[in-house]
């Protein structure tokens, strides 16, 4: 694999002659003008033709940048300025449309002017809106009104006129301040926040430069070949690699914009959210306070690169949060978390084990557990001719050892939110549990498959396996899952998992540009394509579990196939390689079991399956009321069932049960992990089967 990284390397760099042809081939552009207006600077056409070169000559997918493309690249442009259609007017995108069919015409000739132009029509729609939502705060709203707001607006008619975006932005004014006023604030304290809200919201848009406008529309190019595609500008630049170094102190979660929020993008395994539990993927992040008595700030609206610098700070420090659960839907009741900074180690995000007992018809299985937060290695130690530095494998390997001198009867892999990282380590991993064989396939962009190998011809483990996946086990998480079905070594339990089947490189394009006066941005490039050991692509379909759960998580908001350009699921030879065994065949049998268990009303488990139908009920809805009554009772009856939910389970585990508006204390918690221990249940039964 490294191998492969590198080849795109020396490609890129023999031909720096194309990228210093490109420095003086264009000289038209200026920065702005004396109305403020931006404009595209003139490096930026040097840069767009090398961007362009370097995607034609390298990307996985080989494609045309024709008119079909730049219909794709025009959509997701204007996406990426007005998602929920709340600033264009119809009248606007139909003047712009006359540029649909432009956007390939001008990457090949390097012009940005139609963009830019777009974008300050965009800009100039912002301050009207925010002019009127401003204006709609100096008169308390009638929340008794039978009134109600469309949530998602992603493919709703953009408004035909004044009157019709006015209706639009009063709904959306009136939600925000209903939302503040169930959380017990008055109409003045109210009107503070969001005036101060709506400034922000204005103030970022109109501090964007030319740098964050050609980003806008460089990835709307890229992601329109494949989402893991981007162009990342130099300021971008220096944060992925704040993000990848850790160096920073802070919360251990990645950030990202969607429509005005900041949504959690990543749980970073080992830090202080990961540990706490508390915050999780998809959850949007609406206000930030310093300290147990620091004052919340609003930060709906603001730029994430400043959301980032509230967020972090020195080690030990305590920060507060206040956050829409994902669970709840956009417009569910805020909740606030407390996480206490801390610099992320790799120590922390190692692989940990755990006994987990489990009573199954009356016997006692001891079974163990290994839970493998991501694929690591700590490359520099082992460079330095370390003994004992760290890695997924060897780590594992260790664990494997203690907890069969405990003599566990069975062992769960838990990958569940493991999102990847090396794939050299997804490999040796996998060779624990065979003898020899290879364990995943990678073909380039030339068509050239190479076969990754298990590296050794021992096997550390060769009893009852387990692997616990969800929709956020992604990359290396899918080969090892993916080896161990294929091999016929274990069993995969859960839900299906994201979908990624390929590998990116990053490209460094001052590299290419030695000698330019102007610093320049990244590219992270799709090179090549996982596929299975019997021929099948991870990618898009990710690997479908033996034994599925239901999952919170719907496949059409979030992993590979809900993206539009992503690369598809195909099929290449199957390598050669000799099946363990056929576990497959106890799966109707333990289907079976594990569907009559569920159905017995374990407290638990129907909490899991309550959280479920709790999100597609809040996403299924299309409507929001705007009356405080009808929605202080959805609250209160939501908070109710959460109440009667966490006593059920307390009382069957004999706890002390909860008063009304009791919050239980982090080390006093009823809830184990359902779907962890129906695993083991599952364990239990193949044990018995297999004797």
């Amino acid at each position: 694999m490294k191998k492969i990284f590198v080849l795109v390397l020396l490609i890129a760099a023999a031909n720096i002659f194309l990228a210093k042809s490109l420095q003086s081939k264009y000289s038209s552009y200026n920065d702005s003008d004396t109305t403020g207006i931006i404009k595209p600077a003139k490096y930026m056409s040097n840069e767009d033709d090398l961007i362009n070169a370097i995607l034609q000559r390298y990307h996985y997918r080989k494609f045309k940048l024709n008119d079909s493309l730049s219909n794709v690249i025009f959509n997701r442009y204007i996406k990426s300025l007005d998602y929920s259609r709340s600033y264009f007017y119809a009248s606007d995108i139909a003047a712009f449309d006359k540029f649909r069919n432009q956007f390939d015409n001008d990457i090949i000739d390097g012009s940005l002017t139609q963009p830019f132009d777009i974008f300050n029509v965009f800009r100039d729609r912002v301050n009207e809106r925010i002019n009127y939502a401003e204006s709609l705060l100096n008169t308390e709203f009638n929340f008794n009104k039978d009134d109600k707001m469309l949530i998602n607006r992603d493919d709703a008619p953009w408004p035909k006129d004044t009157s019709e975006m006015n209706e639009i932005w009063r709904k959306k004014v009136k939600n925000d301040a209903l939302n503040l006023i169930l959380t017990g604030k008055k109409w003045d304290s109210i009107k503070e926040t969001l005036q101060k809200r709506y400034e922000n919201l204005s103030r970022n848009i109109m501090q964007l430069k030319n740098e964050d406008v050609f980003q806008l529309f460089e990835n709307s190019y890229t992601e329109a070949i494949d989402p893991h595609t981007n162009y990342m500008s130099p300021i971008t630049s220096e944060n992925f690699k704040i993000d990848m170094s850790r160096s920073l102190e802070g919360i251990g979660a990645q950030l990202q914009t969607e429509d005005d929020y900041t949504k959690v993008a990543e749980i970073v395994p080992g830090g202080p959210a990961f540990k706490s539990k508390l915050l999780h993927q998809g959850d949007k992040i609406i206000g930030v306070a310093q300290g147990k008595d620091g004052e919340m700030v609003d930060v709906i609206g603001w730029r994430i690169t400043d959301v980032v610098q509230l967020i972090r700070g020195p080690k030990g420090t305590v920060v507060r949060l206040q956050i829409i659960p994902s669970t709840e839907g956009v417009n569910g009741p805020p909740k606030e978390i407390t996480l206490v900074r801390d610099k992320i180690t790799l120590e922390e995000q190692s692989a940990k084990d755990k006994i987990l007992e489990i009573n199954n018809g009356g016997k006692n299985y001891k079974l163990g557990v290994i839970t493998i937060p991501a694929f690591y290695s700590d490359f520099e130690a082992e460079q330095r001719g370390d003994k004992d530095y760290k890695s997924t494998t060897r780590d594992v390997k260790k664990l494997l050892e203690d907890l069969q001198k405990q003599k566990v009867r069975g062992i769960i892999i838990d990958l569940r939110n493991n999102g990847g990282g090396s794939l050299e380590e997804a490999i040796k991993l996998s060779g624990l549990f065979i003898k020899k064989g290879p364990i995943v396939q990678v073909r380039s962009s030339n068509g050239i498959v190479r076969v990754e190998n298990d590296p050794d011809t021992t096997i550390e483990y060769s009893g009852p396996l387990m692997v616990l996946v969800n929709r956020f086990s992604a990359s290396a998480s899918e080969i090892f899952s993916a080896a161990i079905q294929d091999y016929g070594r274990g069993l995969i339990i859960g839900e299906n998992t994201y979908g990624k089947g390929t590998v990116q490189n990053l490209i460094d394009l001052n590299r290419l540009m030695p000698n330019a006066n102007q610093k320049y941005g990244q590219v992270k490039l799709t090179i090549a394509k996982f596929y299975r050991i019997d021929g099948a692509s991870t990618q898009h379909l990710g690997v479908v579990p033996d034994i599925q759960f239901p999952s919170i998580i719907d496949p059409k908001d979030f992993g590979e196939s809900s993206e539009p350009s992503s690369l598809p699921w195909d099929q290449i030879d199957s390598t050669k390689y000799t099946v363990f065994g056929d576990v497959k065949k106890y799966v109707p049998e333990l289907l079976k079991e594990h569907l009559l268990r569920i159905k017995n009303n374990d407290p638990e488990w129907q909490e899991y399956m309550d959280e479920v139908n709790d999100y597609k009920e809040a996403h299924a809805k299309k409507y929001i009321s705007l009356n405080e009554e009808v929605r202080k009772k959805e609250q209160d009856e939501l908070e109710q069932q959460k109440f009667e939910r966490e006593n059920e389970i307390r009382k069957s585990k004999g706890l002390k049960l909860l008063q009304k508006g009791e919050v239980p204390k982090v080390d006093d918690t009823s809830k184990d992990d359902p779907l962890l221990d129906e695993t083991g249940h599952i364990m239990a039964d193949y044990i018995n089967l297999v004797g």
